[in-house]
């Protein structure tokens, strides 16, 4: 009877501390636990999509998915080379990435074109549906969702009207390759012709033509404007120093380049956007699915005006303008 009933106590035993090692070492996961594999994609380094590139980071972190930890990143940048992009598409392809986040428009078709079977979120694409991404903002049909940086050419061609009232002839300098910025030069010209304005147009195919470019338009025009154009962006103080010396003021779309040099823009906060992409990108790993996650265009824009390259383009800055300007750099 002994030999039984101690068996019967370790039996008993046995099961309990069973029972308790199975709620404390098996936890159920949830998706902001499980590790992630992410491969994101730049087209081109330049301070406004770097802010973006921290701002999905960050905004992933503060959704549940910290690099590092619960989620692995491998970022990719093409250098602003087209066939790069590809590269890199095929690449995470291969890696098998449970998501790809591609920043820019020509990054994002290239991982569109290339990855079908796992989520694709891209960033800063100016219109989706022209670029082929999506045929519906409100609600993807594949495998691929983002942010737009679409911002108003009409307005960005009254905020040069208000520094140059006078003025007649706009040069806008392009990539003739990127979708994103034939659209809105064609924004523009339509804003324009409404106005009585003549839009002189210079398409560049690589940054080398950059200079070369700006000369064409500074001979003919009384200012430029540089659209969200990726390579432009990336080389604008080649696009600075020939405006400069020829005295013919640039304004900008992106509120970077103003920082940079550029007269003025109403433009989007971008490391705003990169955490509205990273929590969107979160809430796609942690189940939702790409067709009930629209396409969110920021609708919120900021004047920021350049003080100091205003003054060497001979522009003054009115009262009314200080007044509505969020930032004024000095």
């Amino acid at each position: 009877m002994r030999k039984s009933t101690g068996l019967f106590l370790s039996l008993a035993l046995a099961v309990v501390l069973g029972g308790c090692g199975t709620s404390s070492k098996e936890p159920v996961t949830t998706g902001a636990e499980k590790s992630m594999k992410i491969g994101i994609t730049q087209f081109v380094e330049h301070p406004a999509l770097d802010t973006i590139q921290k701002g999905i980071v960050d905004g992933l972190a503060e959704s549940g998915y910290q690099d590092g930890k619960n989620l692995a990143i491998d970022f990719q940048n093409a250098h602003g080379e087209m066939n790069n992009t590809i590269s890199i598409a095929q690449k995470f392809a291969g890696d098998q990435k449970d998501m790809v986040i591609a920043i820019t428009t020509p990054s994002s078709q290239a991982v569109a074109k290339t990855i079908q079977d796992v989520p694709v979120i891209f960033s800063t694409v100016t219109d989706p549906i022209s670029a082929q991404l999506v045929n519906s903002l409100d609600k993807p049909d594949k495998n691929v969702t983002g942010t737009s940086d679409k911002v108003s050419m009409g307005r960005q061609l009254e905020l040069i009207q208000k520094f140059m009232p006078a003025i007649k002839k706009i040069g806008v300098l392009y990539t003739t390759s990127e979708v994103n910025s034939e659209v809105q030069v064609k924004e523009l010209e339509e804003a324009a012709q409404a106005k009585g304005i003549e839009v002189v147009r210079s398409g560049i195919s690589s940054i080398t033509e950059i200079q070369l470019g700006t000369q064409t338009l500074v001979d003919q025009v009384e200012a430029i404007l540089i659209p969200i154009d990726n390579s432009v962006v990336s080389s604008f103080d080649g696009v600075l120093m020939v405006a400069e010396k020829a005295k013919i003021p640039v304004f900008a779309s992106d509120i970077d380049t103003v920082k940079r040099g550029a007269v003025a823009t109403y433009g989007i906060d971008y490391y705003k956007m990169g955490k509205q992409t990273g929590q969107m990108a979160a809430r796609v790993l942690k189940g939702q699915k790409v067709a009930d996650t629209p396409v969110e265009v920021s609708k919120e824009t900021d004047l920021i005006i350049n003080e100091k390259a205003a003054g060497t383009f001979g522009l003054q800055i009115s009262d009314e303008l200080k007044k509505e300007a969020k930032e004024i750099v000095k």
